[in-house]
C-alpha cells in the first residue's frame, strides 16, 4: 500500500480530508481577499494621484490662462499708447510727468509678466495697473487731441501769416520798385538843362581892367558862362562839372577849383576841369560864370562841356587864333 500524508479514516475521524481542504479554502479566500485589498488601494491610490494631478493641472492651466490673458489686455494698450505717444512727443517736445508715470508702469507690469514664478496676487496687481494704465492712456489721447487741434490753428495762422507776409512783401516790393522808379523819374527831371553857353577869352590887364584879346598869346583865361534851369527841381545847392579840352586834345586841369573824376551816366568816368558850385532858387533861370586859366593857351579849338546830375547839358567850342580878333 502507498504511503498518504492523509490519517486513515477512523471510526472516531470518520472525514479528515473534508477538515483539512476547509482550511485551506479558508486560507486561499483570506489571501485572496487581502491580494483585492491590496490592489484596490493601489487602484484607489493610483486614482488619487491621478485628480490630484489633475488639480495642479487645472491649477496650472488656469494661472497660464489668467497670465495670457493679462498680456492680451496689456499688449492691447501698449497698442494705443504707441499709436498716440509719437504724436504727443511731437506736438509737445519733451517728456511729460503723465508719460513718466505710464513709462514706470510699463516697466513694474513688465516686470510681473516676465516672471515665469508670477502669483495669482501679482497678475492681479498687473491688471489693477493694466486699468490705471488705461486710465492714462485716455487722458493722454485727450492731450493729444487738443494739442492737435491747437496745432491745426496755428498751423492755419501761420499760413494765413505767411500769406499775408508774402503779399506784404509783394506790395511793398511793387512799392519800392515803383518808388525807386518815380525817384529815378524826379532825379531825372531835375537836372538842368544849360542855354546860352558863352566862351570868352579875356586878357587881364596890368591895371586890373580886362579886355576881349585878339592873340592866343594874349588869353589869361576863358570865361565860360550859361543859364541854367528847371522847373522841378529843388532850391537849394548843385554842382555843376566844367570839362574844358585844348586843341592837343587835353584835359585842362584846374586842381585849385576842385578838378577831378566824374563818373557820368552815359559816358562813363571823365575827369573835369573845374566844380562850380550853385545856389539855386527853385522855378527861376540862374545864370553862371567861371573863369578857366592856364599859364599858356594854344591856338585851335578850345571844346567845352557841362555836366550836371552825371547827364551832359551843354557844350560850346571857341577857336584861339595866332593873330586877330576872336569872332
Amino acid at each position: 500500500m502507498a504511503n498518504t500524508n492523509y490519517p486513515s479514516a477512523t471510526p472516531q475521524n470518520p472525514t479528515p480530508p473534508q477538515r483539512n481542504r476547509a482550511g485551506k479554502n479558508l486560507l486561499i479566500g483570506l489571501l485572496a481577499a487581502g491580494l483585492l485589498g491590496t490592489w484596490g488601494y493601489v487602484l484607489w491610490n493610483n486614482n488619487k494621484s491621478d485628480e490630484v494631478h489633475q488639480k495642479d493641472t487645472a491649477s496650472i492651466n488656469t494661472l497660464e490662462n489668467e497670465r495670457n490673458s493679462v498680456k492680451e489686455m496689456y499688449d492691447q494698450a501698449v497698442y494705443r499708447l504707441d499709436s498716440i505717444t509719437g504724436a504727443n512727443n511731437s506736438l509737445q517736445g519733451d517728456k511729460t510727468a503723465l508719460q513718466k508715470d505710464i513709462e514706470a508702469k510699463r516697466s513694474e507690469i513688465n516686470r510681473i509678466l516676465r516672471d515665469n514664478k508670477a502669483s495669482k496676487a501679482d497678475l492681479a496687481k498687473a491688471k489693477s495697473l493694466i486699468a490705471e494704465l488705461n486710465g492714462q492712456i485716455a487722458t493722454l489721447q485727450e492731450e493729444v487731441t487738443r494739442l492737435t487741434g491747437e496745432n491745426q490753428v496755428l498751423t492755419a495762422n501761420n499760413t494765413q501769416l505767411t500769406t499775408e507776409k508774402q503779399t506784404l512783401e509783394q506790395n511793398l516790393q511793387t512799392s519800392t520798385m515803383e518808388k525807386e522808379e518815380l525817384s529815378t523819374t524826379v532825379d531825372v527831371g531835375s537836372t538842368f538843362s544849360a542855354s546860352n553857353i558863352q566862351i570868352t577869352p579875356v586878357n587881364e590887364k596890368k591895371n586890373g581892367k580886362e579886355k576881349v584879346t585878339s592873340s592866343a598869346k594874349r588869353v589869361d583865361k576863358l570865361v565860360v558862362s550859361f543859364d541854367i534851369e528847371n522847373r522841378i527841381a529843388k532850391s537849394g545847392p548843385a554842382d555843376m562839372y566844367i570839362m574844358v579840352t585844348a586843341p592837343d586834345g587835353k584835359l585842362i586841369s584846374d586842381v585849385a577849383n576842385g578838378g577831378g573824376t566824374l563818373t557820368t551816366r552815359t559816358d562813363g568816368d571823365k575827369g573835369y576841369t573845374a566844380k562850380v558850385g550853385v545856389d539855386y532858387t527853385q522855378g527861376t533861370r540862374k545864370a553862371v560864370s567861371f573863369p578857366i586859366r592856364q599859364a599858356d593857351f594854344q591856338k585851335g579849338d578850345y571844346k567845352i562841356e557841362i555836366y550836371h546830375n552825371g547827364f551832359k547839358i551843354g557844350e560850346g567850342v571857341r577857336t584861339l587864333k595866332k593873330g586877330g580878333l576872336f569872332g
